[in-house]
């Protein structure tokens, strides 16, 4: 490829809407333009990094045995509706309808059109295992679309999908996934950690998480550096840090604390450690009448007939939870209290809350190390209050104990085999176990080699493709710009020749080196726009091109080139003939 004949359009400063590293790099590179809010154009540099990143997966999970196919962007809502999907999901699935009147979505994922797939091809055990993906566009229509690729509404993904005759056969699939996502991202050359996750909208009773590791990363990383131990802080168990309760030392007390209505500002008035305080958090769950007389309306929500509300407890320091709060018996699908409910249950406004001399009832949640505190700080619902010397059994019933707080660093593993420590991760990759959760509401089934009827084991995997942009870009830049792995690099070399529109010789040498790369199968690009050698380095240096052979007619008087990775800081000085031999053993091992 030559330059003149490609598309370059860098930009010396990047949108104002340009939030984070790589969607500024990006937009200045070249290789996306915003067309609406989260949705891009893909253009010519992008996208050759976009089909290395499919290459790459495509040759593994090929390798793995599964077996590409191609689903629509659009699917059909009666799908959604037997998966019962279509309620659930929530605003960020895009429902439309045709001319018809007939209601469709914009997938966001393929469960339900895979589903169906397998429940009209796979009728006998013999036909398993099977695996199936596909790369594809998706759409989730976020809220607040931003950070580029990393959070916008239109992206591509590769996502697999694992049909077995039983939960061990199916294990053994999500193993096989999970090791060829290890080769994936080991190819593009990014660091990366697999973390036990948890399952959300997608469903399923195993999950691991593939996070490229990234000081911007959304995610929150609990890992153990002395074991194996790794989980998405979401699903991180946080073990009680104190071994017992210890006795009660102090009497309960009703305190003044005037204007104080935060755990730290409590703390510092009374001259406690901030741990000596509990935080209280109020959620409420709306309970909604059913369907009567048997309708099947998928549609249907009900009026809301009753609302239960939750006292949930942390310590000062900590904070909850939301993934591990909603699985606390009856807490699935709640929402936060408003400040009416609040003051209705409480006799308060937030601020000082707490478990003693509710105005009506309140079902209390202890995290597991709240439960074992004692002389504890908490509010006393009276506005400027709070009790002092709190401790359960004597001054207020025992709660329920679950564990709904985050890990924090220095926290014990719960391998029990040394303490967490915390990394941000930006989540490219995800694996699930699914189990029949689909087959059974789809009625996916097949007859095994007893003659019984049952339902497919399923399993799904997917990959961000576009995101892995922002992710690699995230890992790997600079002051100067982008520094690609060379797997997934736009080019992996370019030849920048100074004066080439004024030296034959350099003209000569550029295009004989360039025609001898590209002939040994180097992903090479030939700079002969005429820029001024600044501009040209700049330019290469914020697209990132992981090597660069400078051409000048000082250095092949003395019979050199230079080549100089994006990384390094000095050239190295070559014959022209001994380019191509470094070249490959700089790529092989990158």
């Amino acid at each position: 490829m030559k330059a003149s004949s490609f598309h370059i359009a860098t930009l010396k400063e990047a949108p104002s809407d340009a939030e984070i590293v790589s969607h500024r790099l990006m937009t200045r590179a070249g290789m996306i333009r915003r067309l609406a809010g989260g949705i891009y154009n893909y253009m010519p540099m992008g996208l050759r990094t976009i089909r290395k990143i499919e290459a790459i997966i495509r040759e593994e999970m090929d390798a793995a045995g599964a077996i590409e196919l191609l689903m629509p962007v659009i699917q059909p809502a009666e799908l959604w509706m037997e998966s019962g999907r279509w309620e659930r999901y929530g605003p960020e699935l895009l429902r439309i309808k045709d001319r018809h009147g007939r209601d469709f979505i914009v997938q966001p994922t393929s469960e339900e059109v895979i589903t169906d797939i397998a429940r009209q091809e796979i009728r006998s055990y013999r036909q398993m295992p099977k695996n199936f993906y596909h790369i594809q566009t998706k759409f989730r229509d976020e809220r607040r679309p931003r950070f580029g690729l990393m959070r916008g509404r239109e992206f591509t993904m590769k996502d697999a999908y694992s049909f077995d005759r039983s939960k061990e056969a199916a294990l053994a699939s999500y193993q096989a996934m999970f090791e060829a996502y290890t080769r994936i991202f080991s190819r593009m050359g990014l660091a990366f950690r697999a973390v036990a996750a948890d399952t959300g909208a997608i469903g399923g009773s195993a999950s691991h998480e593939f996070q490229v590791i990234a000081d911007t990363g959304e995610d929150a990383i609990a890992y153990c550096p002395t074991s194996e131990f790794a989980a998405n802080i979401e699903l991180a168990e946080a073990l009680p840090l104190l071994e017992a309760r210890a006795p009660a030392a102090a009497p309960l007390a009703k305190t003044p604390t005037p204007g104080r209505s935060t755990c730290a500002d409590v703390a510092e008035f009374l001259g406690l450690a901030l741990s000596r305080t509990v935080k209280s958090l109020v959620l409420a769950v709306d309970e909604r009448e059913t369907p009567k007389d048997g309708a099947d309306d998928p549609d249907f929500r009900g009026r809301i007939v009753a609302t239960r509300l939750f006292l949930l407890l942390v310590r000062g320091d900590h904070d909850l939870n939301e993934v591990k709060a909603g699985k606390v018996p009856g807490l699935e699908g709640f929402r936060f209290a408003t400040e009416a409910e609040i003051i209705e249950h409480f006799g308060t406004p937030p601020g000082y809350l707490g478990p003693i001399g509710m105005v009506k009832p309140v079902t209390v949640v202890a995290d597991r190390t709240v439960a074992r505190m004692s002389d504890f700080v908490c509010g006393a619902n009276d506005s400027g209050f709070h009790y002092t010397g709190v401790n359960w059994g004597r001054d207020l019933p025992e709660p329920l104990v679950a564990d709904i707080r985050n890990v924090r660093a220095g926290d014990p593993s719960p391998d029990g085999r040394g303490s967490l420590a915390i990394q941000r991760g930006i989540e490219v990759g995800h694996v699930f176990y699914l189990g029949t959760k689909y087959s059974e509401a789809m009625r996916a089934v097949f007859v095994d080699e007893d003659g019984a009827s049952k339902p497919i084991e399923m399993g799904c995997y997917g990959i961000g493709v576009t995101r892995l942009l922002g992710a690699a870009i995230e890992q790997n830049h600079d002051a100067r710009g982008i520094i690609w792995p060379a797997a997934i690099a736009p080019f992996e070399v370019v030849i920048c020749p100074v004066g080439l529109d004024r030296s034959e010789a350099v003209r000569s040498a550029s295009l004989a080196l360039y025609a001898e790369l590209r002939e040994a199968g180097i992903d090479v690009i030939l700079d002969d726009r005429g820029e001024r050698p600044g501009a040209m380095f700049a330019d290469w240096e914020l697209i990132g091109v992981p090597l660069r052979i400078t051409v000048g007619e000082r250095g092949l008087k003395e019979g050199r080139v230079e080549l100089q990775g994006r990384r390094d800081t000095e050239p190295r000085l070559l014959a022209p003939a001994e380019v191509r031999a470094a070249l490959a053993g700089l790529l092989d091992g990158a």
